[in-house]
């Protein structure tokens, strides 16, 4: 009932969207509601997901905040239960080109098998193209995790760790209808080969109007430990104002 409230209170809200951050916007709110068809190891079934977005942008700082939540079921049982949460900065040097960046998170994943893990960390980043209607964007760094796992019913692993955390990033804006964003990360223990975590996250927007988009999003993700991953595809609707 939250998710919705906060939903109906940003397509009421939204009228005076800007596209972009710019010299007098700088804060984002970005809410999205989607599902279709989602597909784990075992099962093809029904699920949602929701997603919520708080940015923002100064001269020589940004501040994210990201939340998200995907909920799926098949023949009343249970698929998907699957949080995650994060709070990331930037701090931009004079070009805006290279930059550095920090990072904290937390997720718990029904169909991944995580009962919990917490990863923090830092590095660098280097922005290929930055302008308003592409982005190419290469990011290194390392974060330290500690994490619960589950192998079987009745056997978990808890562990921490050192990872390597290479992030690719794109996106592209046609003619200011229609938006593409591409996100992956690769994530390889510094101290196992083959303990490394997969995550990319592909969408394309239509823009019904400046303040509201129809979105489909594919999602994949896979935790080599536990040798669990999920594919997720959905369709519906974002919401963002920018302020």
């Amino acid at each position: 009932m939250k998710l919705t409230g906060l939903a109906l209170f940003l397509l009421l809200s939204a009228t005076g969207l800007y596209a972009q951050f710019n010299d007098s916007t700088f804060y984002l709110v970005k809410y999205s509601t989607t599902g279709i068809v989602n597909r784990t190891n075992e099962n093809s079934s029904f699920a949602f997901s929701n997603a919520l977005r708080f940015g923002i942008s100064k001269k020589r700082i940004a501040l994210n905040s990201n939340g998200n939540w995907v909920y799926g079921e098949q023949q009343g049982r249970l698929t998907n239960n699957d949080f995650s949460t994060a709070l990331d900065f930037n701090w931009y040097t004079q070009k805006r080109k290279v930059y550095y960046w920090g990072l904290g998170t937390y997720e718990a994943s029904y169909s991944l098998k995580v009962n919990n893990r917490t990863q923090a960390g830092l590095g660098g980043a280097y922005s290929f193209i930055d302008t308003n209607n592409l982005f190419i964007n290469l990011s290194n760094g390392i974060l330290y995790e500690f994490a619960d796992l589950k192998l079987t019913d009745s056997t978990n692993d808890i562990y921490s760790t050192f990872r390597n955390s290479l992030r690719f990033r794109f996106h592209y804006v046609y003619k200011e209808r229609v938006v593409i964003d591409y996100v992956s990360f690769l994530q390889n223990s510094l101290s196992q080969q083959s303990d490394y975590i997969i995550n990319t996250n592909t969408s394309i927007s239509f823009k019904l109007a400046k303040w509201i988009s129809l979105t489909g999003a594919l999602k994949y993700n896979k935790v080599n430990r536990n040798k669990r991953d999920n594919l997720l595809l959905t369709f519906g609707l974002t919401a963002e104002k920018y302020f």
